[in-house]
């Protein structure tokens, strides 16, 4: 009877075809992995810069890492679009900010200014995982996370993207000794944090093929900040 019907209203000589449903989807995933890692007097913010969509890559050198101020970065991958909308809005914030009130925005305040921003686009949001890493007003290490509408919590440690579901078990073990029984447990030091960063995205990129190519590393503390590249598996 169903297929009388569509030959009724659809015959075979007939021009017209099936009907047809048109969707819209804003978002790309490009990928991409960032990790942040706190300290007593330094912070560290980590990501890979390969850019892809699928199984395409359009860049191996675009940084996820992006400057906010002297003490202050932010780390952001998801859609390329929205990232380089969100980092173009906040720096202009931020320049507000310094001409109304001659100085910079410290870390903690960046922190929920960012918060306000990701949530004034709730209904519509920016597709971006968030990590901001400074050093405070009392000179120590901060890192801070994001989800979509502006929730935001401070860690020591954290990953966000891709590859996130592989790294931060790890980094709950080497970093935050969790559910470890009789460990000692030893100061969380710059050398130590940066070679443990290298080591978990260099595991990544043997799992995650969005995460690759090479790795950009901001150390940031009280004296100045060091920016580091490493080679990362390119296939």
């Amino acid at each position: 009877m169903a297929a009388e019907l569509k030959k009724a209203i659809y015959p075979e000589n007939a021009t017209i075809g099936l009907p047809t449903q048109h969707r819209f989807d804003p978002y790309t995933l490009n990928g991409g992995t960032i990790v942040g890692v706190a300290g007593d007097n330094f912070a560290i913010l980590a990501g890979d810069t390969r850019l892809s969509e699928g199984f395409m890559i359009h860049s191996r050198d675009t940084s996820k890492i992006y400057k906010l101020t002297e003490k202050t970065f932010l780390g952001t991958c998801g859609f390329q679009g929205d990232v380089l909308t969100l980092t173009r809005l906040l720096n202009a914030r931020l320049t507000m900010y310094e001409f109304e009130h001659r100085k910079k925005m410290s870390s903690t305040a960046i922190s929920q200014m960012l918060s306000t921003v990701l949530y004034y686009r709730r209904f519509f949001p920016y597709y971006t995982f968030n990590i901001l890493a400074g050093i405070d007003t009392d000179g120590k290490g901060c890192i801070y996370s994001y989800d979509a509408v502006g929730n935001y919590e401070k860690h020591t440690y954290h990953a966000s993207g891709t590859a996130s579901s592989m790294l931060q078990p790890l980094l709950d073990n080497q970093v935050g000794y969790l559910n470890q029984e009789g460990v000692r447990r030893v100061p969380l030091t710059i050398d130590k944090a940066r070679t443990l960063i290298k080591d978990v995205f260099i595991s990544a990129t043997e799992r995650d093929m969005y995460t690759g190519d090479s790795l950009h590393i901001v150390t940031i503390t009280s004296d100045g900040v060091t920016e580091d590249h490493f080679p990362l598996r390119r296939d």
